[in-house]
């Protein structure tokens, strides 16, 4: 998969049905912490391009640093953004998000490359690499940010809706 953006759609997915329990900038930094590794493979050209960072070990390893540094990363952006109303993140918040997003990094990424060995050291076998053609794989992504974008901005329109609707009263 190209670095991290098309992983996004699966997130903009996420976040629709969770909401304020899932937060789409600490799942972004998952995505961009679990593409270093690879990143650093391609600068240098050594090692193993899909290695460590893209087994489910690695993922649970990364996820714990995403959730360290993408908590207060994505507070501190969120502040210089403007947007104070999403503050603070709350850890069962970035553990949820960091988790979900370098889990299914390896999962997108199994399906894509024929490298990744997401369950080293039990397995060295991708049973998933090749499941669905690269471009099935690349509209589900673009396909989930679409379906996720309208379902968020619907639902959290209801929600807003129902939280400004006035009580009935109670006799």
């Amino acid at each position: 998969m190209p670095f991290t953006p098309l992983h996004m759609g699966p997130g903009i997915l996420v976040k629709a049905f969770l909401q304020g329990s899932f937060s789409l900038m600490v799942f972004g930094w998952a995505q961009i912490v679990m593409d270093i590794q690879p990143l650093v493979v391609m600068i240098t050209g050594e090692g193993h391009l899909h290695g460590f960072s893209h087994t489910y070990v690695g993922a649970t390893l990364l996820a714990v640093v995403s959730t360290l540094t993408g908590k207060y990363l994505s507070e501190l952006g969120l502040k210089l953004l403007g947007h104070p109303e999403f503050l603070p993140i709350g850890w069962p918040v970035a553990v949820v998000s960091a988790t979900i997003g370098t889990f299914s990094h390896v999962l997108l990424d199994s399906v894509m490359h024929g490298d990744v060995e997401p369950f080293w050291p039990v397995s060295l076998a991708n049973r998933l690499h090749g499941i669905i053609s690269i471009e099935a794989l690349h509209w589900l992504c673009v396909g989930s940010a679409v379906m996720g974008a309208v379902l968020y901005f619907a639902l959290a329109a209801r929600l807003a809706r129902r939280a400004a609707a006035p009580r009935a009263s109670r006799p």
